[in-house]
C-alpha cells in the first residue's frame, strides 16, 4: 500500500450480489478503490449466501431485518460499542455511508464519537418511495430525518444535477456531485443474440420494447402497460412485445396485467447484457430516481431510452438525437416518445446509434478517481499520486452553479 493510501470504511445495507442500482454503485466502487490501493472494510448486514462464523478486517458481517412491505430488501443492525471498538483497534481514515438506516445511523454516531471524516451518498429516495406507498405522513418524517442525516456528515454525494435541486429545494445543504458510470465492454449492441429473440418470439424485424428494474410501485409501471396499448394501435404492421427483466413486490399484479409481456426475471452479468442487447426501444417511467444506472446500461447495449427528463436521462440523453425524453409526469409525452421513435427505423437507427457514443464514453475510472478526491477532502488529505487535481472533490453549496467538464 503506498504512502498516499486511504483506509476507507463503506458501511451499505445493500451490497452485490444483491441485484439493485445501490449494490450494483457499491461494488463498483468498492474494487475501484482497491484498485488504487487503498484498504477498503466492508460493514453490511449478512446475507443468505454468506458463510456462517466469524469476519475478517476486510468486513464486518451484522445481523439483518426484513424491511417491511418491500421483499428482498433489509436493514441492518450493529451495536455502537462493536464498531468503536473494532475502529479504535484499526481507525480508519473516512467512512463513506451509503444508506441512512439502523446501520448508516449507527456507524455516524460512533464516526462522530470517535472524531473519523464521514461523507455520505444520497442513493434512494425513500421519502418519495414513501409517498408512493400512500405514507404521506411518514414521507415528511423521513424527510426530516435525512436531512438531519446528511447534515451530520462532510460531504453529501448525489449523482445528478436534477437529485442535487430537489434537495436544495428541501433544505438540504453540502451538496457534491458524483457522476455514475457504466461498463460498456459489457454492455453492449454486441451481444444482441437472435436465438434469445426466438425465445421471445421475436423476428429481426419485430420490436422489443424492454424495462429493467425492480417490480414495485414506485417505478410508476402502469405507465408500460399504456404506452404497449398505444404502440400496437399506432403501428399495427409491427409485432411489438414488452419484456419484463426484474423481480419485485408488483410481479403477480403485472403479470395479470400484461398477460402477453414476457416475464424474464431477475438477469445478471452477461445474461443481463444479452437481455439488453436484444431490446430495441427501453421504457423507463420511473420519477423517483436519484439517477437510474440501467439509462446508461440500456445507452451503451444501443437502445432508444423513452424516459423522463429528469435524473440520468437529463444528464446523458439529448432529445431527438440518443433518445427521447418526456417531461417528468406527463404520460402522453411519454408515450408520444416512445411512438416517434417507432414511426421512423432510420431515427431510430440513428438515436441508437447516438446513445451507444455517448455511453461509451461514461466509464468507472474518472467516477473512482472523483469518489477517491472527496473522501480525500473530507480527511483533509492531498491528492494521490494517481490523482489529477480536478478529481479533487467539489463541494456545491445552495444556489452556486455547476462547473462544466
Amino acid at each position: 500500500m503506498s504512502a498516499t493510501s486511504l483506509h476507507v470504511t463503506l458501511i451499505s445495507e445493500t451490497f452485490p450480489p444483491e441485484i439493485n442500482g445501490v449494490a450494483s454503485t457499491l461494488g463498483r466502487l468498492s474494487e475501484g478503490l482497491r484498485q488504487r490501493g487503498h484498504h477498503v472494510e466492508l460493514i453490511r448486514p449478512r446475507q443468505s449466501a454468506d458463510p456462517l462464523g466469524p469476519t475478517d478486517d476486510l468486513q464486518l458481517l451484522c445481523r439483518n431485518w426484513p424491511l417491511p412491505g418491500y421483499p428482498g430488501l433489509q436493514w441492518g443492525q450493529v451495536s455502537m460499542h462493536k464498531l468503536m471498538r473494532r475502529w479504535r483497534r484499526q481507525r480508519p481514515d473516512v467512512l463513506y455511508i451509503a444508506t441512512e438506516g439502523p446501520l448508516g445511523l449507527t456507524a455516524l454516531r460512533a464516526a462522530r464519537r470517535l472524531g473519523i471524516a464521514v461523507v455520505s451518498g444520497f442513493h434512494t429516495n425513500f421519502h418519495q418511495y414513501a409517498s408512493e406507498y400512500g405514507l404521506g405522513l411518514l414521507a415528511r418524517l423521513l424527510t426530516h430525518y435525512l436531512r438531519w442525516f446528511h447534515r451530520r456528515t462532510h460531504a453529501t454525494l448525489v449523482p445528478s444535477i436534477s437529485q442535487r435541486l430537489e434537495l436544495e429545494r428541501r433544505g438540504f445543504d453540502n451538496l457534491a456531485m458524483m457522476a455514475r458510470g457504466v461498463d460498456s465492454q459489457l454492455f453492449t449492441p454486441g451481444r444482441r443474440n437472435q436465438a434469445l429473440r426466438d425465445q421471445w418470439g421475436l423476428g429481426s424485424d419485430d420490436i422489443a420494447l424492454l424495462y429493467v428494474g425492480r417490480l414495485a410501485p414506485e417505478k410508476n409501471l402502469g405507465v408500460l402497460q399504456q404506452c404497449l396499448h398505444a404502440a400496437r394501435q399506432s403501428y399495427p404492421q409491427h409485432q411489438i412485445k414488452l419484456i419484463v427483466v426484474g423481480e419485485g413486490p408488483q410481479r403477480s399484479s403485472l403479470e395479470q396485467q400484461l398477460p402477453d409481456a414476457i416475464f424474464c426475471g431477475a438477469q445478471q452479468g452477461q445474461a443481463l447484457a444479452e437481455h439488453y442487447a436484444c431490446g430495441d426501444i427501453f421504457l423507463f417511467p420511473s420519477l423517483t430516481e436519484t439517477f437510474g444506472n440501467v439509462v446508461l446500461e440500456a445507452m451503451a447495449s444501443g437502445l432508444g431510452v423513452v424516459a423522463y427528463d429528469q435524473a440520468a436521462a437529463a444528464q446523458h440523453i439529448r432529445h431527438g438525437h440518443s433518445g427521447a425524453l418526456a417531461m417528468p409526469g406527463d404520460v402522453d409525452a411519454f408515450i408520444d416518445a416512445c411512438n416517434w421513435l417507432l414511426e421512423d427505423a432510420e431515427a431510430l437507427r440513428r438515436v441508437r446509434l447516438n446513445a451507444r457514443q455517448h455511453a461509451s464514453r461514461q466509464g468507472w475510472p474518472a467516477v473512482i478517481e472523483q469518489f477517491e478526491g472527496h473522501l480525500r477532502a473530507a480527511c483533509h488529505l492531498p491528492p494521490g499520486d494517481s490523482v489529477q487535481p480536478h478529481a479533487a472533490a467539489l463541494v456545491i453549496k445552495p444556489g452556486s452553479s455547476t462547473p462544466h467538464g
